[in-house]
């Protein structure tokens, strides 16, 4: 794998209470959500800064680059997204990244702060021999989506009904009708709900994932799971 043809678009938005992590909100305390949120953007960082492949920060809302770098530093590489809906901003992203000569470009989300980074390196692995990798989650979206240049499908980003659990079929529809090879990655989990949160402390239990800030932040704000709900 050639580390130096590969990019890793991680989307993310800006840690502002009601525009995060919606559905887990109206659940708990919304002070409480945005830390959280800053927890699973910083470990899946450090998750992509141990692929050697480059990394690009792609940021919502267009205009807070000056939020992005004083929260998480200057020495990464910010990019706006671009475009008045998701699969707008996922369209833009790729063209820009394969114009800057990528040969292979995997973007993803920060719902996932526990994803195998095994994962992340078969993504980039696969797409010399596929013109696109794309990673189910157990919600009927996808963690993870990917292309080699010569294998995109800009068209695979318009008319998705994003947030429901018909995203994965209709790419997949899609890529399938523009006669795409595709991979398909293992299922993984992206964590949306208090049962999400449950679920992703139960797996992780005795894992190096213990060590990371989602897990410590959980695990010593324990008041986020209503009393009667149990672990």
């Amino acid at each position: 794998m050639n580390h130096s043809n590969n990019c890793l678009l991680l989307f993310i938005k800006s840690p502002i209470k009601g525009q995060v992590k919606t559905r887990l909100a109206a659940e708990t305390d919304g002070d409480f959500v945005v830390e959280l949120y800053k927890c699973f953007v910083e470990d899946t960082i450090s998750l992509a800064e141990n692929l050697g492949v480059h990394l690009e920060l792609c940021f919502y809302p267009a205009n807070m680059k000056s939020t992005f770098s004083k929260w998480l530093g200057e020495q990464y590489f910010y990019t706006p997204q671009v475009g008045d809906n998701l699969g707008e901003r996922l369209r833009n992203a790729f063209g820009k990244a394969f114009e800057k000569g990528f040969s292979n470009v995997v973007a993803i989300g920060s719902d996932s702060p526990d994803l195998p980074a095994n994962y992340l390196t078969e993504s980039f692995e696969v797409l010399d021999a596929h013109d696109t990798v794309i990673g189910p989650a157990n919600d009927g979206g996808y963690y993870l989506i990917g292309f080699s240049k010569e294998g995109f499908v800009p068209e695979v980003f318009d008319n998705i009904s994003w947030s429901t659990d018909s995203v994965f079929e209709q790419t997949d529809s899609i890529l399938k009708r523009h006669g795409r090879k595709m991979y398909l990655l293992p299922l993984w989990h992206d964590v949306d709900t208090i049962a999400d949160l449950k679920s992703l402390l139960l797996r992780t239990r005795n894992t190096a994932f213990e060590k990371s800030k989602t897990y410590s932040y959980l695990t010593a704000n324990g008041s986020w799971s209503k009393p009667d709900v149990r672990l």
